[in-house]
C-alpha cells in the first residue's frame, strides 16, 4: 500500500495499466421544451412573489417586467445547470458499475473492492479517481454530480422547486447525499493509484 500525504492507495498486481469502460456523458442540458421551462420559471416567480413590494412600486411595468423576464432567465440558468450535473452523475454512476462488474472478471483487481480485505477501494473510489484524472467536466463538481443522481431518479421538472432550491440548496443536499454514500463502505477506504487505469471519455 502506498502513502501519499494524507491518502492511501491500493496495491494494484503487477505494473500494466488497466483499461476502464469508457465514461458515455451528456454534456449539455437534456431539457425538450425550453419554452415550457421558461413558462414554469415565470410562474414560480410569480407565485413565490420574488420581487420585493418596494422595488415593484418604483418600477414601471416595463421595468417589472424586464426585472422577472431576469429572475426567471437566471432561474432557467440554474435548473439547467442541474440538469446537467444530474446527467454527469447518472453517467458515473452507470459507470461505476460497469467498472466494478470489470473488476470482478480481473484476476489482478478481483480483490480490490472487498471489503474484508484491508486497503480497499470502495464505489467512491472511481469517484476520486475521476477527480484525480482531473477530467474536464465544464465546471460540474463531480462528486456533488454523483450526490444530485443519488438524491432524484430523474431529473424533475423546474415545477417541483422552489428557488430557494436551485438558488441555495441543491449544492448543500448533493453533497450531503454524496458524503453519506460514501461513507457506507466500512473505513479505511483507499483510492485507486491514477496512472494504473485509463478509460475514454464520450459525448452521447
Amino acid at each position: 500500500m502506498d502513502i501519499i500525504g494524507g491518502r492511501s492507495f491500493v496495491e494494484i498486481p503487477g505494473d500494466r495499466t488497466h483499461e476502464l469502460p469508457p465514461l458515455l456523458v451528456r454534456t449539455s442540458a437534456n431539457v425538450k421544451r425550453l419554452d415550457r421551462v421558461m413558462g414554469m420559471a415565470n410562474e414560480i416567480i410569480e407565485s413565490e412573489d420574488l420581487i420585493a413590494d418596494a422595488a415593484r412600486s418604483q418600477d414601471t411595468e416595463l421595468d417589472a417586467d424586464r426585472r422577472r423576464m431576469d429572475l426567471a432567465i437566471n432561474l432557467v440558468e440554474h435548473y439547467l445547470g442541474f440538469v446537467t450535473a444530474w446527467q454527469w452523475g447518472d453517467s458515473i454512476v452507470e459507470w461505476i458499475r460497469q467498472c466494478e462488474t470489470t473488476f470482478e472478471l480481473k484476476g489482478a483487481l478481483r480483490n480490490v473492492l472487498r471489503p474484508d480485505i484491508w486497503p480497499h477501494a470502495g464505489r467512491s473510489s472511481f469517484v476520486t479517481l475521476l477527480e484525480d484524472k482531473a477530467i474536464d467536466t465544464d465546471g460540474v463538481e463531480i462528486d456533488k454530480a454523483v450526490g444530485l443522481r443519488l438524491t432524484f431518479r430523474q431529473p424533475p421538472p423546474i415545477a417541483c422547486f422552489s428557488d430557494q432550491f436551485l438558488f441555495l440548496l441543491n449544492t448543500t443536499i448533493a453533497a450531503s447525499a454524496y458524503q453519506k454514500w460514501a461513507h457506507m463502505m466500512p473505513a479505511p477506504i483507499s483510492s485507486l493509484p491514477p496512472e494504473r487505469f485509463s478509460f475514454q471519455i464520450y459525448n452521447v
